[in-house]
């Protein structure tokens, strides 16, 4: 059976560590702002895919500014946000009013490509909670009581998004109690029962924090 496709698209950063006047998800690269970079991988894997952007109430007419400054057309709606992206997402939630396959995306995400979010959305038809990942190439430590040891890299992922549910799974997971444990959204969908899925996400596809991240981006984008 084929559901509807839903992408929630997360964008509540402030730009801290970029040393930005306007929040993160604004700064352009390759004179496009990143948001509308991530919103169109999203468009060009699926044209018909219901886009869903949470952004905090106080940045929806700058978003909206923009979008009439570079003539942005990709259709979406607008929801705001809440108190943190766990209030968010659940925010975004509300907006998919029927049974969907809903992809959770960090909206500073803008290289993520559309083979991982083909393999996402093919993969949760079959396990109801799907995340990308990739292997660290770099040796790890762990930090226990001021001491450190080497561990085994191959026994870790690093996690990307987007993050893909049953959106029946998804909501839920939403309905119980925030906790600080949850990290992303396969941590709020685990604590309420459900296994989540592994597949392989691409290196690119990085979560634009820093100003060097914004370098790495431009070159790829």
């Amino acid at each position: 059976m084929n559901l509807p496709h839903v992408a929630i698209i997360v964008a509540g950063g402030k730009g801290l560590r970029m040393n930005a006047e306007i929040p993160k998800q604004f700064l352009e690269i390759n004179h496009l702002p990143i948001l509308m970079h991530t919103l169109n991988a999203f468009s060009m894997y699926d044209a018909s895919i219901l886009l869903i952007l949470v952004l905090p109430a106080e940045q929806v007419d700058f978003w909206k500014e923009l979008c009439h400054k570079h003539s942005f057309s990709i259709s979406h709606t607008i929801v705001c946000g809440g108190d943190s992206r766990f209030d968010s997402v659940k925010n975004g939630l509300d907006a998919v009013k029927v049974h969907s396959m809903v992809a959770v995306h960090d909206g500073v995400r803008p290289l993520v490509s559309k083979d991982t979010i083909a393999r996402c959305f093919e993969q949760v038809y079959l396990y109801g909670a799907v995340i990308p990942t990739v292997e660290l190439v770099d040796s790890i430590r762990q930090l226990t009581d001021g001491r450190n040891i080497a561990v085994d890299r191959s026994a870790y992922q690093l996690v990307q998004t987007p993050q893909v549910f049953d959106s029946i799974i998804l909501k839920n997971a939403y309905n119980q109690e925030f906790s600080p444990l949850f990290t992303d959204d396969a941590s709020v969908v685990e604590a309420a029962g459900t296994a989540v899925k592994l597949v392989q996400g691409n290196r690119e596809n990085i979560k634009i924090t820093t100003e060097m991240d914004l370098k790495i981006a431009s070159l790829f984008l």
